[in-house]
């Protein structure tokens, strides 16, 4: 590349323009392995070392899909691992067993707190949807309700 080096986002626009429009992330790692762009930084390139963090994503995933699912009958099937952000943070991560965490007030508070934040990307995400107005409406209902309620167990 001659000239000014492009910043991330112009370099993602450029590929997705020689694509048609579409950025596919094969197309990404294809021009990302040009050590002149941007984006060559942010991968791994050393082999075996980005095999070995694929097959610990992978083991993420099947933990994820296939480790044990529990039947709940007011909600339908639920996981019986969930993974919270603080032990996300610690070497190799972790997952906790759901019984384990829904028993534990303040693990459970964690999760409730994660899937907040989870349920706010999510609403960024599609909050140009707007039939999807009485979700959001009911999102925001359930942190004032939370609010309140620790509010009075504060003063309580």
């Amino acid at each position: 590349m001659v000239g000014k080096r492009l910043r991330i986002d112009e370099e993602l626009e450029l590929v997705a323009s020689r694509h048609g429009g579409i950025l596919r992330a094969e197309d990404v790692v294809e021009f990302a392995r040009n050590p002149e762009t941007e984006l060559h930084k942010h991968f791994e390139w050393d082999d075996s070392k980005a095999a070995h963090e694929y097959r610990l994503w992978q083991a993420r995933q099947v933990i994820r899909v296939y480790a044990t699912i529990i039947p709940n009958e007011n909600v339908g099937e639920v996981r019986a691992y969930v993974s919270l952000y603080p032990d996300r943070t610690q070497p190799g991560g972790g997952y906790r067993p759901l019984a384990v965490v829904l028993s534990d007030d303040q693990l459970r508070e964690q999760l409730l707190r994660q899937a907040l934040k989870e349920a706010d990307t999510w609403r960024h995400k599609y909050q140009q949807l707007e039939r999807l107005a009485p979700i959001f409406k009911a999102l925001e209902q359930v942190k004032r309700d939370l609010g309140t309620e620790q509010a009075q167990a504060m003063t309580a």
